[in-house]
């Protein structure tokens, strides 16, 4: 009676040191280039304004509430000073916190090395004004979703079905700056920013 008490608690940590090294494969072939693949899930804007009442706002222009120097070893690369001359130009946009609706975003940047990190208080869900690198790094606050999902498979040799678990991902738009108009400019480049 033990040797079959035996057998069937070994059967069953087969089967389970199979579902996790199944599930050991899935999470190992999560790499940044699948997840970057995963499908992103659509929100809608927070903020309806028509052009009228984007005109009509009063400007806000956002200036760093704080900025830190950097050393004196660390200089600018002037190869890349013409990018950043377009990066820092003020473009108009509306940020959005879709975590928590409505919070102002606060959020540290530091584009290019040689140049001060720099924190900024950025209201939401009004039209603001800002560099345009201020609004791609908003616009870059994403994360993935890893979910659990349980699969059921028929088994290979067609004995019956075998339960396992597969991580598949999505992402999520945590902050979003969109520009605050419609209307296309050569100067806004491919995605307005």
């Amino acid at each position: 009676m033990v040797e079959k008490n035996k057998s069937s608690v070994e059967k069953e940590l087969d089967k389970v040191e199979k579902q996790f090294e199944s599930f050991d494969k899935n999470v190992k072939e999560l790499t940044q280039d699948r997840m970057n693949m995963a499908p992103k899930l659509e929100t809608e804007p927070q903020t309806q304004l028509s052009s009228k009442e984007i005109q009509k706002s009063k400007d806000i222009y956002l200036k760093p509430s704080k900025s830190i120097g950097c050393s004196l070893k660390d200089k600018f690369n002037e190869d890349y000073r013409s990018q950043y001359n377009f990066d820092k130009e003020y473009v108009q946009f509306i940020a959005e916190n879709n975590e928590i609706i409505g919070e102002t975003i606060e959020i540290w940047t530091r584009p290019y090395g040689g140049m001060p990190a720099e924190f900024w208080e950025v209201p939401t869900n009004k039209p603001v004004w800002g560099p345009r690198y201020l609004a791609e790094q908003i616009k870059g606050c994403k994360y993935h979703r890893l979910i659990m999902k349980q699969n059921v498979g028929v088994g290979a040799d067609g004995m019956g079905q075998y339960y396992g678990a597969m991580a598949a991902d999505s992402t999520i738009q945590r902050l979003d700056a969109r520009p605050a108009t419609t209307r296309k400019s050569v100067f806004m480049g491919a995605n307005s920013f």
